[in-house]
């Protein structure tokens, strides 16, 4: 019998799902991303510690949605520059045309005491077990030049999420 912390994690799963979601339905998929040393971007757009990126066909050269990184090549103020995002630290995956998406846990830094699974894991299995992982941040304007939603961060508690049907 294979237990809970031997398979493999459901956020690169639901981060392909959502991206072809988008992109059937003609939306434009948008991933915010937790930067660290492990996340190569261009720094210079990162703010508070989040960038937020357009991973959509139009935007992205030779993207990979692969199990451990997100991959792609795109231009930033007309230069070309190469992307690596480690999959555990995309904190959300959303449509820019009307913020339907979904919301990770962010990357804990601390280990999990011997038996006890870490407070994200924790909150990322209460949460499929819910089925409250589908969140709706707010709608991004129709105005092209706004930048889009965010997620929430920050040392604020996180929000809580509910079911839409």
């Amino acid at each position: 019998m294979i237990n809970a912390l031997e398979t493999s994690s459901l956020r690169p799963y639901l981060i392909r799902a959502l991206y072809e979601w988008c992109t059937d339905n003609g939306f434009t998929p948008y991933v915010a991303v937790q930067v660290d040393e492990s996340v190569q971007v261009p720094r210079e757009y990162v703010k508070n510690g989040e960038i937020v990126l357009n991973i959509s066909y139009d935007a992205t050269s030779a993207l990979k949605l692969g199990n451990e990184f997100i991959e792609f090549k795109a231009r930033f103020a007309g230069t070309a520059r190469d992307i690596i995002v480690p999959v555990g630290r995309v904190v959300a995956i959303y449509a820019r045309e009307n913020g339907q998406g979904m919301a990770f846990p962010t990357a804990v830094a601390a280990p999990a005491e011997p038996g006890r699974p870490a407070e994200a894991e924790s909150r990322v299995m209460h949460l499929v077990a819910e089925d409250e992982a589908v969140s709706e941040p707010e709608a991004a304007p129709a105005d092209g030049d706004e930048e889009p939603p965010r997620p929430p961060t920050g040392g604020a508690p996180r929000p809580a999420l509910k079911r839409v049907k």
